[in-house]
């Protein structure tokens, strides 16, 4: 562990150092679990990555094969709510770089899919809910592929 000191900091306080006060604050046993888990979470984050790239892509694909049909507004707004939900914080040029399109673009696509009820809005919350509407034209996707 590093202690240093904040940006902006007083000098008088930055030669004291840290307080005891401080110290006994710190959850050490909690950091130094946190710090074992951290591979675990690595691993779990690059696999979230893998599936949402491996979704975006297929959104391509179908926009080239369909366009901006049902299942792909579905398919469009299904990964971008798993992407905002995964904490990425910028989706919508992630998506445009899957898709091969520009973010405007897919903006675009995305207004597209909330006014036509396949993406809901969450108070406070970026991305979305997938509706039951896209949730209809995903069950469609998977099954026409099997």
């Amino acid at each position: 562990m590093t202690v240093e000191p904040a940006e902006g900091a007083e000098s008088r306080d930055i030669v004291r150092g840290i307080s005891t006060t401080v110290l006994r604050r710190l959850d050490l046993a909690a950091a130094v679990n946190l710090a074992k888990m951290a591979p675990q979470a690595q691993q779990t984050l690059g696999d979230v990555t893998r599936e949402l790239d491996a979704s975006g892509e297929a959104a391509g694909r179908l926009l080239a094969a369909e366009g901006v049909s049902d299942r792909y507004l579905a398919l469009l707004a299904a990964t971008y709510a798993a992407m905002a939900e995964s904490g990425a914080p910028a989706p919508v040029p992630w998506l445009a770089r899957l898709i091969e399109r520009r973010p405007e673009t897919i903006k675009d696509h995305l207004k597209k899919a909330r006014r036509d009820g396949y993406l809901g809005t969450v108070a406070g919350k970026a991305g979305g809910e997938v509706t039951e509407k896209a949730r209809a034209a995903l069950k469609s996707l998977t099954s026409a592929e099997s």
